[in-house]
């Protein structure tokens, strides 16, 4: 069996990765709301999960987590998962045209509430497009994600189920983690070739050679279970539920590895806010606690394996 991508889901995050580069450098990152958001938007890539009937591409979430990726690589801001991901579920969308933000579950606060066309809140009981909302900004550790509190009255209910989405937005959202941890690895790569100490590189030194080893460890062993997870779910496997657990938790623990171990490369020089890397350290924190802790979807696979659901997809 090929479990490769295939060339044309490549070039699709080839082609995110591409307008990125120009339109979200890091500059824009201390300026800008959604650098960007517009080249992806004539891309595609904000209606590639669309039907074609809604002028979308009509893709699955497999064919586009090497873009979404490349969105964590580039620490894009904004309402990614949730707009390319949650929209199709919408009636209103066409087209990829409208930004969406998600209240979920347990969640008391939107990211990016504030830059949404639409609000989708999901409870247990259902999905909700909120038709009118007060928002009141909430501090965060997330520059680049602010996060508000929403309050509202009116309502139109959704016949999507809340699950499903939440499946799909904890992927996606899997994905961009993978992207923003080989991105700090990259990043404290780079800087242990350079940095000196004791008249050698620290890149030379073996406590630091094995601290970055096991962070690529990590992100190889992350990468696999969001693949397989978006398989699953594209595919509407009994178990993908679980599968989505398993990949959002081991995504967000390989991008808290990475943040932890830039952070000791970097040394003190990592928290100053003239470094770029502050920006992917946060996106590592704010995406990892986004949809479901680490804890808490460990709790869900361990929930799902005792109780007997031991299937397995393929």
């Amino acid at each position: 069996m090929n479990f490769a991508f295939t060339d044309e889901q490549l070039a699709l995050g080839a082609a995110v990765r591409d307008v990125l580069r120009d339109a979200c450098p890091p500059a824009a990152l201390r300026t800008e709301r959604r650098p960007g958001w517009q080249g992806l938007a004539e891309l595609g890539f904000f209606a590639a999960l669309l039907p074609p009937e809604h002028d979308g591409l009509g893709l699955g979430l497999t064919d586009v987590l090497p873009a979404l990726e490349e969105t964590g690589r580039a620490c894009l801001p904004g309402p990614v998962a949730e707009t390319a991901v949650a929209a199709p579920l919408l009636p209103k969308v066409v087209g990829g045209e409208l930004c969406v933000s998600v209240v979920a579950p347990g969640q008391a606060y939107a990211a990016d509430a504030d830059l949404a066309d639409l609000l989708v809140v999901l409870r247990p009981d259902g999905a909700r497009l909120v038709q009118a909302a007060e928002l009141a900004p909430r501090p965060g550790i997330d520059p680049c994600r602010p996060l508000f509190a929403v309050a509202y009255e009116a309502y139109e209910p959704l016949e999507a189920p809340a699950g499903p989405v939440l499946h799909r937005l904890a992927v996606a959202t899997a994905a961009q983690l993978v992207g923003v941890a080989k991105e700090l690895l990259a990043r404290s790569v780079a800087y242990a070739r350079v940095r000196t100490q004791f008249g050698a590189p620290i890149g030379s030194f073996q406590a630091v050679k094995h601290r970055l080893a096991d962070v690529a460890v990590a992100v190889e062993f992350a990468a696999p279970l969001v693949w397989r997870a978006a398989l699953a779910l594209d595919a509407g496997a009994p178990a993908a539920g679980r599968d989505a657990s398993a990949a959002k938790a081991a995504a967000g623990e390989a991008a808290a590895l990475a943040a932890g171990s830039a952070l000791q490369v970097h040394g003190a020089v990592g928290y100053t806010d003239e470094l770029d890397l502050r920006f992917w350290l946060a996106r590592a924190w704010s995406l990892g606690a986004a949809y479901g802790t680490g804890a808490v979807h460990r709790e869900r696979v361990r929930a799902a394996l005792l109780g007997g659901d031991a299937r397995r997809w393929p």
